[in-house]
């Protein structure tokens, strides 16, 4: 999957196991801030029945191969048209231009490649589950080949050595469907797709400060939209980033937003992962879970994601600033209509 700041994937053992324990066998359980789909992913191989949630473009495409496409209906048809794709040969045009010329996500050579495959995608006119395998292969190889520190705020000064690697589409990690029936990928605002979707688990991830997943994968969501949309900036960030601000980026709007997606869930559980670098704090988590009656938190020291570790770089890729620390605490809450057990989480006061 692609390298992703916020990503779950150290996470995902203890997100399983809190969800395991209040989630019976094979239920519905809603995802409601799907990014990757790392989360969504693992859940459907566990055997449950997922709605994997996200309002971003690239990342409705990673659920809808992730979740909603099933292993034994496309894995073998993706994997021939994925074979004929990867043997054409390169076409620059716009994309080679805007992030390959005008910035530097991409070596020209495969960015090439990538407009050249992406064009022919938009030809196949491919049915929406099969489309969204073919896009995110093709995401998934150019992030193999990028020239970032992990985010498309900015790209290196000098071509990341996996730049200059030819791109080699794979096929994605297909999941056969659960027994427990068609899991579904959704494309709305968390507040809106809460209220639609009836489910026992509801999972939350969200945004928790200013740093916009949009502006941060906007080469992404141009991939997936191919609209050749205006750009702006060192980094070509689409235009429509400034417009499309999320309330979960903003300091003043991020808890009356969780307020009203907590409340419209229909879910008897909730689970809700946030940390401690977040603009909410653990007490205002949890003033806004408390309609719920029963509330736990487990507390997950975890590292910061590997661009804090990289260190601070400006648009032109020049390191400019030190890390205050490495380290963050992650909570995943729990709040539930009725008492449940987990090992290790606190009772919430």
């Amino acid at each position: 999957m692609i390298k992703y700041i916020g990503s779950k994937r150290a996470l995902l053992t203890q997100i399983l196991s809190t969800i395991g324990a209040v989630a019976p066998e094979g239920c519905a359980v809603l995802d409601l801030f799907s990014g990757t789909a790392r989360v969504g992913h693992a859940l459907k191989g566990a055997g449950y029945r997922v709605l994997a949630n996200d309002h971003n473009a690239y990342a409705h495409t990673l659920a809808t191969c992730y979740v909603q496409a099933d292993a034994d209906r496309w894995a073998e048809t993706a994997r021939r048209i994925l074979d004929d794709l990867g043997r054409l040969p390169g076409r620059a045009g716009w994309f080679t231009q805007t992030y390959c010329e005008e910035s530097r996500f991409f070596h020209p050579s495969n960015g090439e490649k990538i407009e050249a495959m992406r064009d022919a995608i938009a030809a196949l006119g491919a049915e929406p589950e099969l489309e969204a395998i073919l896009l995110t292969s093709l995401m998934e190889a150019a992030d193999r080949v990028d020239s970032t520190a992990g985010l498309q705020m900015a790209y290196m000064k000098s071509w990341a050595v996996r730049a200059l690697k030819p791109i080699a589409l794979r096929l994605p990690a297909l999941m056969p469907r659960p027994a427990a029936g068609a899991c579904r990928a959704l494309c709305a605002e968390a507040e809106v797709a809460a209220a639609e979707s009836e489910c026992h688990v509801a999972y939350l991830d969200p945004p928790y400060n200013q740093h916009s997943y949009l502006g941060n994968y906007h080469v992404w969501e141009t991939l997936v939209r191919w609209d050749k949309p205006e750009t702006y900036g060192i980094a070509r960030k689409r235009t429509d980033v400034r417009a499309r601000r999320s309330a979960f980026n903003g300091k003043g709007s991020i808890g009356p937003a969780l307020r009203r997606t907590v409340a419209a869930l229909r879910a008897p559980v909730i689970v809700l992962s946030f940390n401690d670098e977040g603009y909410l704090s653990r007490e205002a988590v949890l003033d806004i879970l408390s309609a719920r009656p029963h509330l736990r938190v487990l507390e997950i020291p975890y590292e910061r994601y590997v661009g804090a570790k990289i260190g601070i770089h400006n648009l032109k890729g020049e390191k400019v600033g030190t890390v205050g620390r490495l380290t963050n605490t992650e909570y995943l809450f729990v709040a539930s209509d009725h008492p449940v057990a987990l090992p290790g989480a606190a009772v919430a006061a």
